[in-house]
Order: C-alpha cells, then sequence, then structure tokens
C-alpha cells in the first residue's frame, strides 16, 4: 500500500498535474497554502478592482491627455498570468483615446536575462505581440540616471520606459525572500533597472536581519525598492495573488504603495502555511517559479530535524532555470556580482535529492555544490532510494509549491545572494 499526493508542474506550459507516492507505513503531512484553493475571480471582479483603485484615480482617467504609454509585465520567472489582465487596461486606454502606436510593453525581468517571442505571447497573449510593440529590457544598456535614493542606490531605469508619461505595469505577490512579499514596486527596481542599481540594492540591503520571506515592516529593501518606483513614476500598478492552480483569486489596482499594502494583507493569510518540523525527508516541489528552484531550501530546510535529513527538490520546466546574470555562475570558477562559490548543502540536510527531467548541473550554482547533488528524473528512483535509507519508518513533509509559501514566524534561510 501507499499514499498517492497529486502535485502540480510545468508552469507555462500547460500546468498540469503529477503523482508521488509513498509508503504507506511512513507518517506522511502535505503543508498546503491557505489559499490553495481560494475561487478564481470572475470577470465582474476583475472589471470592479479596475473601475475602483486604490488611491489612485482609474486608468482611463490617469490617460487623459497622455501621449506616450508604456505596460510594463513581469517575466516567466513570476506565475502572473499577464494576458487575462491586459485587455482590461487596453480598453481602458482606447477610451481615452490613445492610438495603438503610442502603446508599447517592456518586460521587466531585472537581471534574469532576455525573454524571446514565445515567452511574450504567453504572457501577453500572440494578439498582443501581433498588434503592439514589445520590449526586453537590458540591465546593461539604453538606461536614464534619476539620482539616488535617500539611501545611496544611484537609480538607472530603462529608457524606453522613462520616455512614456503613463506608466502602468502588472505583476503579482508572492513571498519574497528580500522585499518581504514581491509585487509593488519590484516591478521598477529590479524590473526595469540597471545592473548597478539592482547591485547597490541587492547587496547593501539584503543582509539586514529586517529583509525576509514576509517581513515588510521597516524592511530597507522594500523601502529603497518603494522610493525607486516613486523617482521612475510609476503611475498605477496591478497586482495578483494566485490560487494553486495559477488563477488569480484576488486583484489589487492602483498607486503602487496603496494597493501593495492592501495586497500584503490579504497575502499574508493566503500563502501561509502551518509548519511541521522534525521531518525525516523534506519534499519541496516547485511549481508557480519552477525556474527558480534556488528558493526552495530557504522554506524547506527549517522543517528537516536539526540533526539533518533528506531535502528531495522537484521541478520541471522545459526551459531549466532562469540565468540570472547578477547572482547565477558564468564559468567554472566566476560568476555574477552577487555570485559565490557554494561549498556546502544547505541548513540540515544530509542529502540533497533533485528530481527533474532535464538535469543541469548549472541549475543549483546559487544553492550547493553540484558535486554534492543527486540528480534523478523520475519519483520511482528518489522513492526507492528514500526506501532503503529509512525502512518502513519515516517522518515526511511535503511541499505542494516550496516557490510561493511561507511559515509565517518562522525564519527562513538566508536570501539569495546573501553569503553566508
Amino acid at each position: 500500500m501507499s499514499k498517492r499526493i497529486q502535485l502540480r508542474e510545468k508552469p507555462w506550459y500547460g500546468d498540469t498535474e503529477f503523482p508521488i507516492d509513498l509508503p504507506d507505513s511512513w507518517d506522511v503531512h502535505v503543508c498546503q497554502m491557505r489559499g490553495a484553493d481560494a475561487p478564481a475571480l470572475t470577470d465582474a471582479q476583475i472589471q470592479k478592482a479596475f473601475a475602483n483603485p486604490i488611491g489612485s484615480k482609474t486608468i482611463k482617467e490617469l490617460a487623459k491627455g497622455k501621449k506616450e504609454v508604456v505596460i510594463i509585465f513581469d517575466d516567466m520567472a513570476r506565475p502572473t498570468p499577464s494576458a487575462q489582465l491586459v485587455p482590461y487596461i487596453l480598453a481602458e486606454l482606447a477610451a481615452a483615446g490613445i492610438p495603438d502606436d503610442n502603446i508599447r510593453f517592456v518586460g521587466a525581468p531585472g537581471s534574469h536575462g532576455t525573454m524571446n517571442a514565445e515567452d511574450f505571447a504567453k504572457k501577453l497573449g500572440d494578439d498582443v505581440v501581433g498588434r503592439f510593440l514589445v520590449f526586453n529590457h537590458n540591465p546593461y544598456e539604453n538606461l536614464t540616471y534619476l539620482g539616488e535614493t535617500g539611501r545611496g542606490t544611484p537609480v538607472y531605469i530603462n529608457s524606453e520606459v522613462m520616455s512614456c508619461d503613463l506608466k502602468i505595469a502588472i505583476g503579482c505577490i508572492v513571498p519574497h525572500p528580500l522585499s518581504g512579499f514581491g509585487g509593488g514596486g519590484k516591478i521598477i527596481l529590479p524590473g526595469v533597472a540597471g545592473i548597478e542599481t539592482i547591485h547597490v540594492n541587492h547587496s547593501t540591503f539584503a543582509p539586514s536581519p529586517l529583509c525576509g520571506i514576509g517581513e515588510c515592516h521597516n524592511n530597507p529593501f522594500k523601502q529603497d525598492v518603494d522610493e525607486a518606483a516613486r523617482m521612475a513614476g510609476l503611475d498605477i500598478k496591478i497586482d495578483t495573488i494566485l490560487n494553486m492552480k495559477r488563477e488569480i483569486s484576488a486583484l489589487f489596482v492602483g498607486d503602487v504603495s496603496a494597493e501593495h499594502d492592501e495586497g500584503i494583507k490579504t497575502a499574508r493569510e493566503h500563502y501561509a502555511t502551518g509548519m511541521v518540523a522534525d521531518a525525516d525527508i523534506v519534499i519541496a516541489n516547485c511549481y508557480m517559479k519552477a525556474n527558480e528552484i534556488i528558493l526552495a531550501p530557504l522554506i524547506a530546510a527549517p522543517v528537516l530535524k536539526s540533526s539533518g535529513g533528506d531535502m528531495v527538490i522537484i521541478y520541471n520546466t522545459p526551459e531549466g532555470q532562469i540565468p540570472m546574470f547578477w547572482t547565477r555562475s558564468w564559468g567554472k570558477n566566476r560568476g555574477g556580482r552577487g555570485w559565490y562559490a557554494r561549498q556546502r548543502l544547505p541548513p540540515n540536510t544530509k542529502r540533497l535529492m533533485v528530481m527533474t527531467p532535464q538535469p543541469e548541473r548549472t541549475g543549483i550554482d546559487c544553492m550547493a555544490p553540484a558535486r554534492l547533488v543527486s540528480w534523478r528524473k523520475t519519483w520511482p528512483e528518489v522513492r526507492e532510494e528514500l526506501k532503503q535509507t529509512y525502512g518502513t519508518k519515516a517522518k515526511v513533509v511535503v511541499l505542494p509549491d516550496v516557490t510561493v509559501q511561507y511559515f509565517p514566524g518562522v525564519p527562513a534561510g538566508k536570501p539569495i545572494g546573501v553569503k553566508h
């Protein structure tokens, strides 16, 4: 007999499910986030959010008299279903008399790398890519200097964005290891910021004890980001909260700070997960951010026994891990400004297994040394290896999507790019 658990995989590639099974004699705990089954918003509910922005005029009102419009959207490392929201924005711009030729879209990957036409179509819809100009952001070129934040971060922002007199942005609110929760001003910094801006912001504030998953109060990283968004003149932000099917279950539209503050109130409860500790094995599935598995140990490691246990990270996304310019390796012994060579496994981890149909040794360069990681392509391989170690008894915690879950009040691991 065995216990079967359904998990989700392949964001942007069908969003399908797959099963894992565990011995019936094992003590298995599936720790799901509270908002996993929240209902998707109806069309009427989405329209209501756009018609009643928080701390802002509507897009139609903001667009009156404006000449050039940019719609900024997040990249494939974020689960935002932007294509569902774009028609509402375009309808308001059309009602304000803005012609298509005066509207462009700019992707906001920060230092994650570029998107291709297929990515643009997935994010925005085929009709949008064929109808409007859609640009990548380049963190090394075509930047406009806006001065320094009050905390000393030099602010360089995409010049195409800065050339527009109406700036609209779409994103999502999920737990984040530096800003507490993503969304809000992060669409500007790091989204469309220069590499120097990203580097100074991340390296200066990430070590602060006030930064961390779910930590927003007096968070200097978030405060610096918010200030940069104001300096860039972001007019209105649209932020989603998603259920475990990657459907929009809450929507916040309005002033970048006001809507984000409201969204965080919902996000705290929505993504919160009840913790079960002292596990022999933690199975950390990466779904919504399957191409950013470096987030997994931050949540998964505290679940294991302090004396150590097995961490199993699962991901399935054909494009693999995002090539972050700032914090990934770019050679055997070299990397971006935020990179350093990992020398050990994550905390509490005796053995780290990564299960994916497309193993890539460099995919764990921000997590652990490749030589210490065991790669497996299928679940039966993982299960049999675990059974050989634990026999008929093991305490197991399963995290259905470790990339967006968090344990309130439980300190997570050190943020990405922070040497420890």
